[in-house]
C-alpha cells in the first residue's frame, strides 16, 4: 500500500502519465474502406457500377421492361435505337435491353454463387490444415494438390461437360476448381497466424481450440481469404460465360451473357454492334471486381499493397 508524500507523487506521477498518454482511436472496417473509396476512383466507379447492376438484376421485373423470350421475327437484328428497342433485337427478335438485364441475375449468380461455396469450402479445409498442421496438413493439401495437376479451365469444362448443360452443374463445376485454389491461400494464412503470441498465450490459459480458433485464429487468418476470394469473383464470371458460350451453362432461350454471345456469333459480319454487345456487361463486371477487390485486399491485407 503506498502512503505518505512519496506515494502520494507516485499516484500522481501515475496519473499524469495516464493523462498523457496518446489515445487510441479504433477504426471500423467500415471506415477504412470509405476511406479508401473516397482515395481511389476507379474502385469507386466499380462500386457504382456493381450496385447498380445488382439493382436493376434483381428488380428486373418492376422495371416494366419486355419480355425477354417473346420473338418478333419482324424485328430481327434491329440495329440500336430502333422504334421499340433501345439496344435493339437479337436474332429471333428478341428486346436486347431486356435480355441483358434479365441475362445479368444468371452471370452475377454463376460468378458470386461458386466463389461463395469454393471460399467458405476451401477456406474452412485450408484453415483448419494450417491451424492443426501434421498429418492433418498432409492429407488435406496433398489430397487438393491432385487438382492442380489439371489447368483450371480444362478442369471445368471436363466436369460441367461430365455433368451436362445447366447453371447448377456450371456452379458445381467452378466450385470443385476453386476449392484447391482458396485451400492454399487459407493454409498459408493459417501457417502465418499458427505461431503468433497471442495465439500460444491462449493455449497456455488452457483455452480449448474451438475457442482460440473463433476468437484469435479466425479473425487474424480469414481477412486475406476473403480478400482473395473477392478477387475471384470477376476471372470467375468470365469463366462462367466461356462455358455458356460453349453450351455447357444455361439453356437456351433463357438470357446468359455468354449463350447470348454464341447465339449472335453467326450474325456478327451482318449486325456487329447488336452482336457485340452481350461482351460489354461481361468486360465491365469483371472489371469493376477486380477494382473493388483490389481496394478491399488492400484493406484487409495490408501487406499485400506494399
Amino acid at each position: 500500500m503506498i502512503a505518505g508524500p512519496q506515494g502520494t507523487a507516485i499516484a500522481e506521477g501515475l496519473g499524469t502519465a495516464d493523462a498523457g498518454a496518446p489515445e487510441v482511436h479504433v477504426v471500423s472496417w467500415r471506415d477504412e474502406l470509405r476511406r479508401r473509396l473516397s482515395r481511389d476512383r476507379m474502385a469507386t466507379a466499380g462500386l457504382v457500377f456493381l450496385v447498380l447492376l445488382i439493382a436493376a438484376s434483381v428488380a428486373a421485373p418492376l422495371l416494366g421492361l419486355k419480355d425477354p423470350l417473346r420473338i418478333v421475327p419482324i424485328d430481327r437484328l434491329a440495329p440500336p435505337g430502333s422504334p421499340g428497342h433501345l439496344l435493339g433485337a437479337d436474332e429471333q427478335g428478341r428486346d436486347m435491353l431486356s435480355r441483358l438485364v434479365w441475362g445479368g441475375r444468371t452471370s452475377l449468380i454463376t460468378g458470386i454463387a461458386p466463389v461463395a461455396l469454393g471460399g467458405a469450402i476451401g477456406g474452412l479445409l485450408g484453415l483448419t490444415a494450417g491451424y492443426y498442421g501434421g498429418w492433418v496438413r498432409a492429407a488435406t493439401m496433398r489430397t487438393l494438390d491432385v487438382f492442380f495437376t489439371f489447368p483450371a479451365v480444362l478442369l471445368a469444362i471436363a466436369i460441367a461437360a461430365v455433368l451436362g448443360p445447366g447453371v447448377r452443374n456450371l456452379i458445381l463445376a467452378l466450385v470443385v476448381v476453386l476449392i484447391p485454389a482458396v485451400a492454399r491461400v487459407a493454409e498459408n494464412a493459417a501457417v502465418a497466424v499458427r505461431g503468433r503470441e497471442y495465439i500460444e498465450a491462449a493455449r497456455a490459459s488452457g483455452a480449448s481450440n474451438g475457442r482460440i480458433m473463433l476468437q484469435q485464429f479466425l479473425p487474424h487468418a480469414a481477412p486475406p481469404v476473403v480478400a482473395y476470394c473477392f478477387t475471384l469473383i470477376g476471372p470467375v464470371i468470365v469463366v462462367a460465360a466461356g462455358l455458356s458460350f460453349l453450351g455447357l451453362g444455361q439453356e437456351p432461350p433463357y438470357p446468359e451473357w455468354g449463350l447470348m454471345l454464341n447465339r449472335l456469333l453467326p450474325s456478327l459480319y451482318v449486325a456487329p454492334v447488336t452482336s457485340a454487345l452481350p461482351g460489354v456487361p461481361i468486360l465491365l463486371t469483371a472489371l469493376a471486381f477486380d477494382l473493388l477487390g483490389n481496394a478491399l485486399r488492400d484493406m484487409l491485407d495490408p501487406r499485400l499493397a506494399e
